[in-house]
């Protein structure tokens, strides 16, 4: 059974990220835009804080760059350089300062950006030699960013972009060790951000969370429905999330988006109190399958919030999908693997669930397009098998490429239980951890690199409401030990296993490849297997 919905929708808006900014400054200048670190920042004053930021890339490189790197997290300079680039009509491509330097190297090399833009925390991977095939780096403190206007400055540090200009170009993990880019385009972010706004509620008095990393799409939300609404929004520490009720008291947050794992983490830390955070007003959740029993624990923290899971690949522009959940939840759906459903494509979508002989169902791939569907990789090999159009026969069929109103094949096999979407996990080799999706062959590639291993499979096993990756090796028997630290240096940490086991062989299917199913039900068995 198909869920379509509406074909070639029209864009809701046809707004840049700039304009949606630049209008609320036009607005209500003296409303706060950001709170950070202990400032506090007006719209005006982050306006010119990005034409600080702005000013100094052009005094730096000289022209205006097309791409720009900005690493940097949780900071002025990285709210304010996210608007600067935008501002001058470049493509912004955030990178994670928190992440080893060879994954930032890696996509770096691969961004081909003009100016790398960093932060205080960011000084050390520029120091070190990140950004060198670049030919500016621009090095920025907080202090730096007065929030005073420069008058001499404003105007000719504007280039607003154009609404299929690219926006922001990030990096998803590669089954061959090489992150795929996807490119997003303001004509794609526009209709995402004046639909929320309107879900939401969002406004001036609104006070939004940031659970994000740039690197990590759900932060477009943090930003820009924020800031295109004339909210405020109020940046913790990294810290402050293993709190977060405390977060949401003490900052009066009325709008919550994080991950699941964000529940758990903090309920197993006993930092998930109930009934004090009756401020918050809606509660989203995206990135990872959430559970009834993280939903309940969430409603019980905050009673008076509605809670929503949402859906969506960065190749369809943050989310697609949404479901809320009712007040009472004694009236929340039960289905088939103890989920909150992901609800409906929206409305202005064309949506379509694809089975494995090309026939739409009710069980199987779900596939998307629309106004919020990307164009294509950045590198167009990875276009290969992503995208189906229909034959003249009536079933779905690989296409070369995005042209023609191709539908983008998610890889996530969904179901339609009790009238709504349910997410049952991925179809090829790719998962989500803590909300980050991962190629498992990227840490594959990365454990056969270290000396000693012939052969790795990566698999992922429940644990309770979170999912853990466990690594099975073979070849010689290494130090488990060295070998996580060694790849600390080289993965993002949700990408390095917990659990690692040496085997002399690996099981093999009838066709000679290594069997996955056979790794994973010894292990099951092993963890389920009476002590002796």
């Amino acid at each position: 059974m198909a869920t379509t919905v509406r074909e070639d929708a029209p864009s809701l808006t046809n707004l840049t990220l700039h304009d949606w900014f630049s209008r609320t400054v036009e607005r209500t200048p003296d409303a706060v835009a950001l709170e950070v670190l202990g400032r506090v920042l007006t719209y005006r004053e982050l306006d010119a804080c990005a034409t600080q930021v702005a000013s100094a890339v052009l005094d730096a490189y000289g022209s205006r760059p097309a791409r720009i790197a900005l690493l940097a997290s949780r900071s002025l300079v990285a709210f304010a350089g996210y608007l600067a680039i935008v501002r001058l009509g470049a493509t912004v491509i955030p990178l994670n300062p928190g992440y080893p330097m060879p994954h930032n190297q890696r996509i770096a090399d691969l961004a081909a950006f003009d100016v790398l833009i960093a932060d205080e925390t960011g000084g050390a991977q520029t120091r070190a030699g990140l950004g060198r095939g670049a030919s500016t780096i621009v090095c920025l403190a907080d202090a730096s960013l007065t929030g005073h206007a420069d008058r001499d400055r404003g105007g000719d540090v504007t280039a607003p972009p154009g609404l299929d200009d690219v926006a922001y170009i990030l990096f998803t993990s590669g089954s061959t060790g090489r992150p795929k880019g996807v490119p997003i385009k303001h004509r794609n972010l526009s209709p995402f951000i004046a639909y929320n706004i309107d879900r939401y509620r969002v406004g001036p008095g609104c006070r939004m969370s940031h659970t994000f990393d740039l690197t990590f799409d759900p932060s477009i939300f943090d930003l820009f429905v924020t800031w295109g609404s004339g909210a405020t929004l109020v940046c913790p520490q990294r810290a402050e999330l293993l709190s977060p009720v405390s977060y949401l008291v003490d900052s009066g947050i009325t709008h919550w988006f994080s991950v699941p794992s964000v529940i758990s983490v903090s309920a197993n830390l006993g930092n998930l109190p109930a009934g004090l955070a009756t401020n918050v007003r809606h509660s989203i959740f995206i990135g990872e399958p959430l559970s009834r029993r993280q939903a309940a624990l969430w409603k019980a923290a905050v009673p008076e919030s509605t809670i929503d899971n949402v859906y969506g690949p960065t190749e369809l522009t943050v989310a697609c999908t949404d479901y809320r959940l009712a007040d009472d939840p004694a009236q929340w759906p039960t289905v088939s693997n103890d989920t909150v459903p992901i609800g409906s494509v929206y409305s202005f979508l064309d949506a379509v669930v694809v089975d494995e002989s090309g026939e739409a169902a009710s069980d199987g791939e779900l596939c998307v397009r629309g106004s919020q569907r990307f164009d294509g990789y950045l590198d167009p090999r990875d276009d290969a098998g992503r995208f189906y159009v229909l034959d003249a026969d009536g079933r779905f069929v690989s296409a070369a490429g995005a042209e023609g109103g191709a539908y983008y094949r998610t890889g996530d096999r969904v179901r339609r239980e009790q009238n709504q979407l349910v997410h049952l996990g991925r179809l090829d080799n790719q998962v989500k951890i803590s909300g980050y999706r991962i190629e498992l062959g990227e840490i594959e590639t990365a454990l056969a690199r270290y000396q000693g291993i012939a052969q790795a499979i990566v698999i992922v096993r429940p644990h309770g409401d979170e999912a853990r990756l466990t690594a099975f090796y073979s070849g010689e028997p290494v130090d488990e030990r060295a070998l996580a630290q060694w790849l600390r240096t080289r993965l993002p940490a949700h990408m390095v296993p917990r659990e690692y086991r040496y085997l002399a062989a690996m099981p093999l299917n009838q066709n000679g490849k290594i069997d996955r199913s056979a790794l994973r039900d010894r292990h099951l068995a092993a963890a389920e297997a009476p002590p002796a």
